[in-house]
Parts: structure tokens; C-alpha cells; sequence
């Protein structure tokens, strides 16, 4: 499986983003540890099961952003670490959300994944549950080997929360009675809380004050946030060539998102009338989907929706106020501001 992990998926994988934006220089400044990374995550996910090496290259070879270990060691040298830890805790991360992916990919029925089939449609859905399984062990294989009680607290309560959190989508799910800050609560669990925990524990192997450790899970939660608001901009604006996964996607699956809840609440009777229909009660037809987009467009849903990510990266941004003024607090800056600028 090594062989997989090429120079072009060392960081990003098959989508990656133009080498001028802000995660490239990221990852570059970073790039011997994210090259550590890497192998420790392909070395992880080694097993005598035929099965799961095979599925994990298929995941590997659908590449991605990293962005979450990445910040992991962003905040580890921001903060001063020089050891090896935060690489091992960059991978474990990295499990977690890969784990998160594979069980909602089965939940949501979705058919790609970054542009490829994704594992449930290419395995079956019992496959890639168990694998998602065996990701989630590793992870706390790492946890436990790491030694510390904080980092163990902070990713077992992550784990949780992002659980909670998917589980309130879940419930909330084809609901117009859910409001803006239930929709909030949800992604502060299934996304900002892994974002946040990531951030965090760079400071912790640092063994930096409290104050500091704070300072940069609150970054991480903005950006979090950031990030997933513009997720669901882009289910409604993004060219699918682009995005890596089939527009529509949450229209088609009855999500609240906010782009939705925007024109709902901006609708008229026989506007709202479509969205009881199509989101409430599930009955869809082959041109709602573009309906859908000519009522958000008419409501400005989604400019609405990037003012309020901007608004998240500029807390973000705020939050590391208190940080030394290195380059790579300055990347760091620049990935909230790429967050909401992204197209895919």
C-alpha cells in the first residue's frame, strides 16, 4: 500500500488545491511532518484482513485535504514542539474523521466520495462500517500509546461529540421545525468539535498553559464551523466536476442546512409549501432539485450563508491574537480565509 501514497497524494490526494493557496503553504512549511504523517497513517492501516488494506487504498487513493491533522501540527509548531508526538496525534485525527466519513457515507446512501466511488458503493455498506470499526481502534491504539490523560480526554470527548452530532442530524433531518441554532448545535458536533480537539492537543504536547490550549480550540471550532457552512453552500453552488461529490446531495437526502432554512424562513406560503413537500415530506421529482436552487438564488441563501462563514474565520482569526507572530500563525490565518473562499 505504500506505493500509493505518491508525492501527488503526500498531502492533498487527487483534488488537490491550487499550489498558491493557503493549505499548499501549509503543508509545505509542514511538509517533513505531514510526510511523517503519512506513513504513520499507512502503516496503521496494515492489517492481515485482506479486506481492510484494500478499502484503505481506496481511500487513500481519493485522496483529501488533511486538513484536520494538518492542524494539528500547525498548532504543535506554532506552539513550540520540537518532539514527535504530534505526528503520531496527526494520524490519529486523521483515523477518527476517516472513520466518521465511512459510517456517514452508509448512513447517507452517497454515491462519491472527493470525486470517486465511494467505499460503500464500491464495497457494500457492511464493509465499510467495520473498517470505519477498525479506524476508530487505531485511533485509540495511538491515544493510549501517546501516555497522555488530556490528549485521551479531549479526542474521546471529540469522538462523542462528533457521534451526538451526527445522531442530531439524523433527528433533525427533514424537519422545518428545526431552527438556526439547532442547525448550529449539529455542526458544532458532527464537524467544529474535531477541528477544535485537533488544534487543541498541538498545544497540549506542548505542554502550554490553559489560556493557549483554549486559544486554539476556539480556533479550530470557528474554522470548523467556517468549513461546514460553506460545505453546504456548495451542495446548492458548486460546479459537481468541482466539488468531488454529487450536487444535490442534501437537498435530495431532506437535510436542514442553512442555505435551506434561509429561504424557508424567507419563503412565501406556496415557497414553503415545496419545502414541506420535498424536505418534510420526502416527495421529490426530477426538476425540484433546480427548483430548489432558483428559491435559495432568489433569497440570497447562499451569500447569506458565506457572510456568516466569514464571520466564523474572522473569530477564528481572533483567537489567535494571542499567538507569537510566526509564519505559520499566518498560514493559519490564511486557511480560515481559504475556508470560505474554497470551491470544493
Amino acid at each position: 500500500m505504500d506505493g500509493l501514497l505518491t508525492s501527488e497524494h503526500s498531502t492533498y490526494g487527487a483534488g488537490n488545491p491550487p499550489e498558491g493557496d493557503a493549505l499548499h503553504r501549509l503543508a509545505s512549511l509542514l511538509a517533513t511532518d505531514m510526510a511523517a504523517t503519512n506513513a504513520e497513517i499507512v502503516a496503521r492501516m496494515a492489517s492481515k484482513v485482506e479486506l481492510i488494506p484494500q478499502l484503505a487504498a481506496h481511500l487513500i487513493a481519493a485522496g483529501g485535504k488533511r486538513l484536520r491533522p494538518l492542524l494539528t501540527l500547525a498548532s504543535a509548531r506554532l506552539c513550540g514542539y520540537r518532539g514527535d508526538r504530534h505526528v503520531r496525534l496527526a494520524a490519529c485525527v486523521e483515523f477518527i474523521h476517516t472513520a466518521t466519513l465511512l459510517h456517514d457515507d452508509v448512513v447517507d446512501e452517497s454515491g462519491l466520495r472527493r470525486g470517486l466511488a465511494s467505499a460503500n458503493s464500491v464495497f457494500g455498506n457492511k464493509a465499510p462500517v467495520l473498517v470505519g470499526d477498525f479506524l476508530f481502534a487505531r485511533a485509540f491504539e495511538l491515544m493510549v500509546a501517546d501516555g497522555s490523560l488530556d490528549v485521551l480526554r479531549i479526542l474521546c470527548k471529540a469522538s462523542a461529540t462528533i457521534a451526538e452530532g451526527e445522531v442530531l442530524q439524523l433527528s433533525t433531518q427533514n424537519d422545518l421545525r428545526t431552527d438556526i441554532p439547532q442547525y448550529f448545535k449539529v455542526i458544532e458536533g458532527k464537524t467544529a468539535a474535531l477541528f477544535a480537539a485537533a488544534c487543541e492537543i498541538g498545544a497540549v504536547v506542548a505542554q502550554r498553559d490553559a489560556s493557549t490550549c483554549a486559544a486554539l480550540s476556539a480556533y479550530g471550532a470557528a474554522l470548523g464551523m467556517a468549513f461546514q457552512l460553506v460545505d453546504d453552500a456548495l451542495d446548492y453552488a458548486a460546479d459537481q466536476s468541482e466539488l468531488g461529490k454529487t450536487v444535490g446531495d442534501d437537498f435530495r437526502e431532506g437535510k436542514l442546512t442553512y442555505p435551506v432554512l434561509i429561504a424557508y424562513a424567507a419563503g412565501d406560503a406556496q415557497e414553503r409549501g415545496f419545502w414541506h413537500r420535498t424536505i418534510e415530506i420526502g416527495d421529490q421529482t426530477d426538476a425540484d432539485l433546480a427548483t430548489a436552487f432558483g428559491l435559495i438564488a432568489r433569497h440570497d441563501a447562499i451569500g447569506q450563508t458565506i457572510g456568516r462563514a466569514q464571520m466564523f474565520a474572522r473569530d477564528a482569526k481572533m483567537s489567535l491574537g494571542v499567538m507569537p507572530d510566526e509564519p505559520v500563525r499566518g498560514l493559519m490565518m490564511e486557511a480560515a480565509d481559504y475556508a470560505v473562499s474554497r470551491r470544493r
